[in-house]
C-alpha cells in the first residue's frame, strides 16, 4: 500500500460503514442530513482555525510520509476530511441509539452540566501552561455551559453514543498517533500537553473528540428542533 494514502484510508474507513448504513429503511438517516450541514460547517471552521493556529505554533504537525501532499493553508487534505467523515459517523451513531433508547432525558442533567463544566475550568486553569490541554479544557468548559444554559437534558443517549464509537476512537485515532506503523502520522509536542498516552494517543484526544462530537450533536438536534417547531 502507498503510505501516502493511509491518512486518506482512515477518513474513509471511519465513514463508509456509517455512510452505506444511512439508507438502511430501520435507520433512515439520510433523510435528517439536512440538519447536519450547517452545524457541521460552524464546528469544522472552528477547529480548522483551531488546527491551523496549533499546527502553525508547533503543537502539532503532519507526517510528510503518510499524507497526499495536498494542502490547504498548513494542513493536509485528509486533515480537512477529518472534521466532515468522524462528526458524520459520531451523529449517525447518536441517531441509532435515539432509535434503540426510548427514554433520553435526565432530569439532572444540567447539574451534570455545570459540575463538568466547574472540572474543565478548574483543568484548564492548573494547566494553563500547556497549550493543547488548556485550550480543549477551556473550550469544554464554555460548550458545557451553553448547554447548560440551553437546559439540554439528552445527556444520556450522547454519553452512550460516545461510550460505543470509543473502541473505534481508539483504533483510528492509535493509527494517527503511531500505532502500527514507523512513525505517526500526526505528531504532538509533549511540552503542549500532559504527556500521558492511552497508547500511542494523548490523554487530551479523549476529550478533544468529545468536544468535536457533541458540538456536532448539539447542533444537529437544535436545529432539527427548530424544523420541526417551525413546522
Amino acid at each position: 500500500m502507498n503510505p501516502h494514502l493511509t491518512y486518506l484510508l482512515v477518513d474513509i474507513g471511519c465513514i463508509i460503514v456509517p455512510f452505506l448504513f444511512s439508507f438502511h429503511p430501520k435507520l433512515r438517516f439520510h433523510r435528517d442530513w439536512e440538519y447536519l450541514w450547517l452545524p457541521g460547517l460552524i464546528t469544522a471552521l472552528f477547529f480548522l482555525v483551531w488546527d491551523a493556529a496549533f499546527t502553525k505554533a508547533g503543537v502539532w504537525g503532519f507526517n510528510p510520509q503518510y499524507v497526499t501532499g495536498i494542502f490547504i493553508y498548513n494542513l493536509p487534505l485528509e486533515e480537512i476530511l477529518f472534521f466532515i467523515c468522524i462528526p458524520y459517523s459520531c451523529v449517525f451513531t447518536y441517531h441509532c441509539f435515539q432509535l434503540f433508547f426510548k427514554n433520553p432525558e435526565w432530569k439532572n442533567a444540567r447539574a451534570i452540566l455545570l459540575i463538568s463544566a466547574v472540572l474543565f475550568l478548574i483543568a484548564g486553569i492548573i494547566f494553563q501552561h500547556k497549550a493543547y490541554t488548556a485550550f480543549t479544557a477551556f473550550s469544554n468548559a464554555a460548550l458545557l455551559l451553553i448547554l447548560a444554559w440551553c437546559n439540554v437534558k439528552r445527556l444520556r443517549i450522547f454519553i452512550l453514543s460516545y461510550i460505543a464509537v470509543i473502541p473505534f476512537f481508539l483504533l483510528s485515532n492509535g493509527i494517527l498517533t503511531g500505532t502500527g506503523l514507523e512513525s505517526p502520522v500526526v505528531w504532538y509536542n509533549n511540552d503542549e500537553n500532559l504527556g500521558i498516552r492511552m497508547l500511542t494517543i494523548p490523554f487530551e484526544d479523549l476529550f478533544y473528540g468529545m468536544l468535536l462530537i457533541l458540538m456536532n450533536v448539539a447542533g444537529y438536534e437544535w436545529v432539527k428542533n427548530y424544523h420541526r417547531t417551525k413546522a
